[in-house]
């Protein structure tokens, strides 16, 4: 992976979006699966407006894209977004995420939304 030189300014984006803990989590479990609003609202126990917001915020920044399957929006991290190399190195500080999906999964609350 290419280092990329940014400006202090964008570094300062990313930095203050992933400094917000629902944000950091959310980009960890985007960064191996695609994930639908409603799969994130069961594990984080948010409202879906509120996991919207977080990802519109995420979005804007460019760092998470959307695909649209039917009437389902899918989101996944954006791995061409110039900072990838940086939240990867901050992702590789906290605890891995996968486990929450697990979890949904054994639950049976995982939400398929095909």
């Amino acid at each position: 992976m290419k280092q990329v030189v940014a400006s202090v300014e964008e570094v300062v984006t990313v930095l203050k979006l992933l400094g917000d803990k629902t944000r950091l989590t959310i980009m960890a479990l985007l960064d191996n699966n695609d994930c639908c609003v409603c799969e994130l609202v069961e594990i984080f126990q948010m409202s879906q407006p509120a996991i919207s917001q977080h990802l519109r915020k995420l979005k804007d920044a460019g760092l998470v894209k959307e695909t649209r399957k039917a009437q389902w929006i899918f989101y996944s991290m954006n791995k061409e977004h110039e900072m990838y190399s940086l939240i990867k190195d901050i992702l590789a500080h906290i605890p891995d995420q996968q486990e929450r999906l697990k979890e949904l999964e054994k639950k049976g609350t995982k939400i398929s939304c095909e």
